[in-house]
């Protein structure tokens, strides 16, 4: 199986008003899920834009800033719990990245999704299947996600210090497991998601 990193990037806009989209938080049991738009300027690169997975903690914020500092336009949304519980989480995720494009200060023309499907929104775009590692705007896009999204499970954690946020960032480690079947959901827990259900039939 070729490896899709390898793979040259056609895209079918030379403009500047090209915008990166991607999200995170699908997997985990807790909290929203956090898309955000970037445009870079061409004017003012940004080196090291690489998936925020492949970063640490403490590199991930410091490109933050650098991205909020130097890109043309940027934003970050998400849709709650609430809205995942709602429409599920394929559909919110596609919800908060139509919300990311449409916060934009600048007005993008063209989307770089990472994924297999785009978002559903009016502006002309191709997904790109591991498109964090293939173009630096998606990559740019999945860093403002992470460390946002990051930011709200410290913040949580400082609320529920027992349930252990600020190491599993919400996804469904033996730890958070452990934490659920103990201490019960929180108002934040996804309730349409297995672990959680699970739980709020026993609490």
């Amino acid at each position: 199986m070729s490896d899709p990193t390898h793979v040259p990037l056609a895209i079918d806009y030379d403009g500047d008003y090209l915008a990166g989209v991607d999200e995170v938080g699908r997997g985990p049991l807790i909290g929203s899920v956090v898309a955000a738009a970037v445009i870079l300027n061409p004017s003012a690169p940004v080196s090291g834009l690489v998936d925020s997975k492949a970063l640490t903690a403490k590199r991930r914020e410091s490109l933050d800033r650098e991205i909020r500092e130097r890109a043309l336009a940027y934003a970050v949304a998400e849709a709650s719990p609430a809205e995942i519980d709602e429409m599920n989480i394929y559909h919110a995720t596609h919800l908060a990245m139509r919300r990311a494009v449409d916060a934009l200060p600048v007005a993008a023309e063209y989307l770089l999704v990472d994924g297999n499907r785009l978002p559903g929104h009016h502006l002309p775009g191709q997904a790109v299947v591991k498109g964090d590692a293939r173009h630096p705007a998606i990559a740019a896009a999945s860093i403002l996600a992470k460390v946002y999204r990051d930011a709200q499970m410290l913040f949580l954690d400082n609320r529920h210090p027992d349930y252990g946020f600020a190491r599993h960032k919400g996804y469904p480690t033996a730890d958070h497991l452990a934490a659920l079947e103990r201490l019960g959901p929180l108002p934040e827990h996804r309730r349409s998601f297995a672990p959680v259900k699970k739980q709020l039939a026993l609490f």
